[in-house]
């Protein structure tokens, strides 16, 4: 059957992104993706997969937070293009 019906949606840009990087590494796109997506709703007459709410612990939080904050202010963190650097950091008497 020829692909005559259209969906619009509206998702983050950021979101796409990464949904584009992973399903072209896969060989696919997001077209392939939502079709199989939709046959495998209408074969098993469910969403094929589990949703749930993640439980992280509290460690896990914290360091989702640091990351976050890490991101929106990246000039106030240190960083290092390479692990050489890194080491030569984490050896220095400096602090």
């Amino acid at each position: 059957m020829p692909k005559t019906d259209s969906i619009n949606i509206r998702i983050e840009p950021e979101l796409k992104k990464s949904v584009e990087e992973t399903l072209d590494y896969l060989g696919m796109n997001i077209a392939d993706a939502v079709t199989i997506f939709f046959k495998q709703i209408v074969l098993t007459e469910s969403i094929p997969f589990i949703i749930k709410k993640p439980k992280y612990n509290k460690e896990t939080i914290e360091a989702i937070r640091e990351s976050k904050e890490m991101a929106k202010n990246p000039n106030k963190y240190k960083s290092f293009d390479n692990i050489k650097e890194l080491m030569e950091d984490l050896n220095s008497d400096e602090d």
